[in-house]
This record gives structure tokens, C-alpha cells and sequence, in this order.
């Protein structure tokens, strides 16, 4: 389902790119159907609209600067535990049953990565997927609309497309992450460049600059 990548490439690193596909996004989602396209909309203007330097910055100081805020799923589950790399493996290897090959440096629970291994899936096992981190969904949707940003709209439209009832005993049990950055960065899974396959765009996950990084 394309909507997955739609949601994938505005949920990543603000760049050139995305911007100049926001015109297609905003086609893929009307022509799906699967999320309310005008409750994106202003986060899709907001792309368009504003310069790329503020946007990115933005996306830093949101994304990056909070680890409440923090794109990577595990990090809510495992924080920087075992489990956690353990987690990974196991998502890695996911992929790769899929015929998938990572071309990223990022880390595989890197949200915008998975929304882009779903796109790739039949509609029924996406969606079981997904569901399996509604309550990650949730809490993510909950934190972003109290900082009154607009992408709390994707967040709702991807717990909308998971189709679970959260948990609240699972969303409440998650790991009460701090506002303020941590002060290093995972390095295990960066050192050997990857392919995640062919037709990446809009995204463009893979060039996000590691400056951007959480810090």
C-alpha cells in the first residue's frame, strides 16, 4: 500500500526532495483513500511552504532533542537495554525474510523504515504489524498533539490504519523517556552501508545526515 510510504517519507528528515513530492504524496493519499487526507493538510503546506533550514530544524528539536518524541519504537520499549538490540536483530531479520536488504544507516525500528517494509506488504499483514505498536502509535499521537504539532496528524492516521484498540495498561507501561537529548549515539548498527531496496522515493530516509541526529 503506497500510504505507508507516504506516511514514511513525511515522517523523515526534512529535505529538497520531500518537498518537491509533497504534490505526489498528497496524490497517493487521496487516491488510496485509507487516511483522512485534510487532516494532513497542513502539515503537507507546512513542507511545501516553509524554508527547508527551519524545517529541519524543527524536525531536530522535535525528533531528534526528545527522546518522549523519539522515532525509534524500541527506544519507548527497551530503552537502551539488551532487549532492545536483541529486538532489533529480530526486526532485522524480518526484512530479510522479505527479500529486503537495509541501505540505511539508520536502525531498524527507525519508524519511517518500518512504514516503508509495510508498503512492500499484502494489506492484511501490514496491518498486523502495524497493530503490534499501536500503543507506541498512541502515546507518540498523544505527545505530539499536546505539542500542538502537525505531525500529530500522521501518527493518527497510522493508528487509524492499525485498526487495534490500545492497550492502555501497555501504553502506560511505557518507558517514561526524558525530554532532554542523550548524550550519545547508537553506533552498532552503523557501520556497513545496506540496501532497503529499490524505489526509495520520497523519502529518502537513507540521506539524513548524521549531524541530525539525536546527539
Amino acid at each position: 500500500m503506497k500510504t505507508f510510504k507516504a506516511l514514511s517519507a513525511l515522517l523523515n528528515y526534512p529535505s529538497a526532495e520531500l518537498q518537491e513530492a509533497v504534490g505526489d504524496i498528497r496524490r497517493v493519499l487521496t487516491e488510496e483513500r485509507q487516511v483522512p487526507t485534510d487532516t494532513l493538510a497542513p502539515l503537507l503546506s507546512r513542507l511545501r511552504e516553509i524554508d527547508l533550514f527551519e524545517l529541519q530544524a524543527d524536525y531536530v528539536d522535535l525528533f531528534d532533542r526528545t527522546p518522549r518524541l523519539s522515532l525509534y519504537l524500541f527506544e519507548h520499549i527497551h530503552g537502551d537495554s539488551r532487549e532492545r538490540g536483541r529486538a532489533m536483530v529480530d526486526l532485522h531479520r524480518l526484512y530479510r525474510r522479505h527479500g529486503l536488504e537495509l541501505d540505511t544507516r539508520e536502525l531498524p525500528d527507525y519508524l519511517p523504515l518500518f512504514l516503508e517494509f509495510l508498503s512492500t506488504l499484502p494489506g492484511d499483514e501490514a496491518q498486523t504489524l502495524l497493530a503490534e505498536t499501536v500503543h507506541i502509535l498512541t502515546a507518540l499521537e498523544t505527545r505530539l498533539t499536546e505539542r500542538g504539532s502537525e505531525y500529530a496528524a500522521v501518527l493518527t492516521a497510522l493508528v487509524k490504519l492499525a485498526d487495534t484498540q490500545p492497550d492502555p495498561r501497555a501504553v502506560a507501561g511505557l518507558r517514561n523517556l526524558p525530554d532532554a537529548a542523550p548524550e550519545t549515539l547508537d553506533q552498532e548498527w552503523e557501520e556497513a552501508p545496506v540496501s532497503f531496496g529499490p524505489g526509495c522515493e520520497p523519502g529518502k530516509h537513507m540521506e539524513r545526515p548524521l549531524a541530525a541526529k539525536r546527539k
